[in-house]
């Protein structure tokens, strides 16, 4: 699988579950069914190194650490988040997928603990909240 060019961060991703700029390795768009959201974990999330070079992973502070990423893609069901959302979501219930040799979690809308987003104003609450 592979990305084209300008296919993160909603420059290059349709709201109606296609990701524009997200392809297979064939060349075929990819359209995301139902509920599922595509997110790129945010820079935060990735494991970081003590001083003397041992890896720590995100969940090894906390019993149950929980990341954020930004949303670059949305199935046609899913009524709460769009592209260009931060999300919170648990990273020991997920699928990674790497397109183009970036690393990209696929989640279920249901999934989500929070969404963080300048829209969330307007007092709706989530589908699953």
């Amino acid at each position: 699988m592979s990305v084209v060019s300008g296919g993160v961060n909603g420059s290059g991703v349709s709201g109606m579950g296609t990701a524009v700029g997200v392809t297979q390795a064939g060349g075929l768009p990819i359209r995301l069914l139902h509920d599922r959201v595509l997110v790129e974990p945010r820079e935060d999330a990735v494991d970081r190194r003590s001083k003397a070079g041992i890896v720590i992973p995100p969940t090894a502070h906390m019993g149950k650490r929980l990341s954020w990423a930004d949303v670059v893609a949305v199935g046609t069901a899913v009524r709460t988040i769009q592209v260009g959302d931060r999300v919170l979501f648990d990273p020991e219930d997920r699928a990674e997928v790497e397109l183009h040799s970036t690393t990209y979690v696929l989640l279920r809308e249901r999934d989500v603990h929070a969404v963080a987003a300048e829209r969330l104003d307007d007092g709706l609450t989530g589908l699953y909240l």
